[in-house]
């Protein structure tokens, strides 16, 4: 069914330019959304109607010019995008009981100077699509492939034979696991204590829980600098000021948010059956985080920032047993922008790596990207800033300079706890693990472990894979969830809660489990799952967004449920506590289990680091004003990024 214009005519006239760049026999492009309906039967006059009216769909106004070559960029066959999810959703509440599934693509008409063939407009695809997420098909027809089932991949094994080293150093690069030697050593010890071969879902499952991103592990290295070993380590400096200061801190470094006394006012809130609200006089405690989200930033700059965005608002929210992000901030830290035509006389010509974007790319899509998903999650972002460094140093080798070619992206903000729901609590063998949010999807496969690689050291498809894709209207309806939980106070369903972010399931259920240092039995295939053709490995270890994990009493399941319906709010039990310490998780599909380990193990005792550096001394030059006047001094004062007014760029139409 043909729909409207997919894009403004600024986007239009943008992406046209962008194509003439590749090909200048470009003259002009077209975009409409097209929407692809899979249905159980056959529909009736008025379901018709019904559809062709919410999808606003117009056949007559969606015909292009014969002469165009036409591509379709479609979500990727074998997912459910996240348009599908809430457009089907809505679909079934207007009784549209015939439709199975509806998915949106967009159809582009390229038209170009003199002959030209369909091979032409698949040249320029690239340009036009998010390979990750999107597909291009030649037809509308071909869309069949979208709702075609596929079968799922089985589970890895890798064989460790005679020499187990040399076997996980092969699946180290192959999998992207950013192991270090002592951690390889340490994993071939204990499968040769287990008598078994890792499964690829383990292997991954233990990269990403003890990856620099989740364990923090140069923050919590031994140093030696100059032969002498150090006292402490860098993160017990940072922990050292809330040591040195601990009053009004009710919470540090140990939640996935801090959480600092507030003061004492009205908090509105829904009274349990959500009928009313009423105002409660309480403390109002404030929760506060800030993480990076430098990576996938570099990476892919708009959905970057966006998820970065994205995972700091779970933070917020999973904090103790539940809270309230309130406001944002987001910070970019970038090389030098070299704004085509506008080079200033600070900016050296020095190569970029291809797999990276580039400054001013990050910084024309990543602020979008960050403002995006706190607008459409219904959050404001107020504060924030945004700096270029970038210097060829005296006694560097040619080939060197440092800056920020790898951004900084920092995500922030926060939000209110109520004062008995500030901490986390231990919870007892038999409480349920639920998931809620968003289904599994083939996105952001190893994000914690490719950010702890060094940049460079990993294949482009892995840089790639790694970056998530965010939806915030779920994310959203799954804090509606959490605050009609914390509203109930006392009564408050939630055990525990975490939120889901790098390592995704991999790693936010075995920190749930781990808190109160106990074991789970979990059924794979109980998780939400969009893409049935993954691999079990890919179901437990990707990085889809909009997920939390919960601990649920078994009694208040039902509960819980009915609370997720009401909030339109993907819900699903996938396990259970048990107190023998070890982590199962089963797959009925192919009657095995992926994952099977002591939960001492994987967060036990890997190995501790030890970074051995010496001090280099860095000669200095003097600052040379030589043939620079005072007019032009203050002009490239007043040009530089961290001097000029970044208001807009970061908090956007917010303030």
């Amino acid at each position: 069914m043909a729909g409207q214009p997919a894009l403004s005519k600024f986007r239009l006239d943008k992406l046209t330019c962008t194509l003439q760049r590749q090909d200048d026999r470009v003259t002009k492009l077209e975009a409409r959304y097209t929407y692809f309906v899979s249905l159980v039967e056959a529909p009736s006059r008025k379901q018709k109607q019904q559809l062709t009216a919410l999808l606003l769909s117009d056949e007559a106004a969606g015909k292009i010019a014969r002469s165009a070559q036409t591509i379709f960029v479609v979500p990727r066959p074998g997912t459910i995008s996240p348009w599908s999810s809430k457009a089907t959703d809505i679909a079934k509440a207007c009784d549209l009981d015939c439709v199975a599934r509806i998915e949106r693509g967009i159809c582009f008409a390229i038209s170009f100077k003199g002959a030209a063939e369909q091979a032409d407009a698949f040249n320029l695809a690239p340009l036009l699509f998010d390979r990750m997420t999107e597909a291009v098909l030649g037809t509308g027809g071909e869309a069949g492939l979208l709702f075609e089932n596929h079968e799922p991949a089985p589970l890895g094994i890798i064989k460790l034979g005679e020499d187990g080293r040399a076997a996980l150093q092969v699946a180290n690069i192959d999998l992207g696991l950013a192991l270090s030697d002592d951690e390889i050593d340490y994993l071939v010890r204990n499968y040769a204590e287990l008598k078994r071969d890792p499964t690829d879902a383990e292997l991954v499952m233990f990269a990403q829980a003890n990856s620099e991103h989740c364990r923090h592990k140069i923050f919590n290295a031994n140093w030696v600098i100059d032969g002498d070993a150090q006292d402490g380590t860098l993160f017990g400096m940072i922990r050292s000021t809330t040591e040195a200061s601990p009053d009004g801190v009710l919470s540090a470094y140990s939640d996935n948010a801090a959480v600092v006394e507030g003061w004492r006012g009205p908090r509105l809130m829904p009274a349990t059956d959500g009928r009313e609200f009423s105002y409660s006089d309480e403390p109002i405690h404030i929760v506060m985080k800030v993480e990076t989200h430098n990576h996938p930033t570099a990476i892919s700059p708009f959905p970057g920032a966006a998820t970065g965005a994205g995972g700091e608002i779970r933070d917020e929210g999973a904090t103790g047993l539940g809270a309230k992000p309130k406001a944002g901030l987001s910070g970019f830290t970038v090389s030098h922008l070299r704004i085509p035509d506008y080079t200033q006389p600070w900016e050296i010509d020095f190569p970029h790596p291809d797999r990276m974007a580039t400054p001013l790319e990050i910084m024309i899509e990543g602020p979008i990207g960050g403002a995006a998903f706190n607008n459409e999650f219904g959050r404001p972002n107020l504060c924030g800033y945004f700096r270029t460094f970038e210097a060829k140093l005296p006694g560097l080798p040619d080939n060197e300079i440092r800056g920020y070619h790898k951004p900084i992206m920092i995500a922030g903000g926060i939000g209110n706890v109520r004062a008995e729901h500030a901490n986390k609590i231990d919870v007892k063998p038999g409480a349920k693990i639920v998931i809620i949010g968003g289904p599994a999807m083939l996105i952001g496969l190893g994000g914690g472990a490719a950010s702890s690689l060094a940049s460079g050291t990993s294949s482009a498809d892995l840089d790639f894979a790694s970056v998530q894709r965010g939806n915030p209207e779920i994310e959203r309806r799954a804090q509606e969830v959490i605050d009609r939980c914390w509203a109930m106070g006392t009564q408050n369903p939630i055990l525990l809660i975490h939120d889901v972010g790098a390592g995704g399931l991999s790693n936010a259920v075995p920190e749930a489990v781990d808190h109160s240092k106990l074991g789970a039995q979990i059924e794979l295939r109980d998780v939400d799952n969009a893409e049935p053709g993954m691999s079990p490995m890919a179901i437990w270890c990707n990085e889809a967004q909009e997920r939390y994990v919960l601990i649920i009493a078994p009694e208040r399941i039902e509960e819980f449920e009915i609370l997720c319906k009401r909030e339109r709010c993907p819900v699903s039990v996938i396990g259970t506590l048990t107190d023998d310490g070890q982590l199962v998780v089963n797959d009925r599909e192919f009657d095995n289990r992926i994952v099977d380990i002591p939960m001492s193990m994987l967060f036990g005792n890997p190995p501790q680091l030890t970074r051995d550096v010496e001090r280099v001394e860095m000669p200095s030059t003097c600052l040379d004003l030589a043939g620079i006047g005072l007019q032009e001094a203050a002009l490239r004062v007043l040009r530089y990024p961290a001097v000029a007014d970044k208001s807009f760029l970061i908090h956007i139409g917010d303030r």
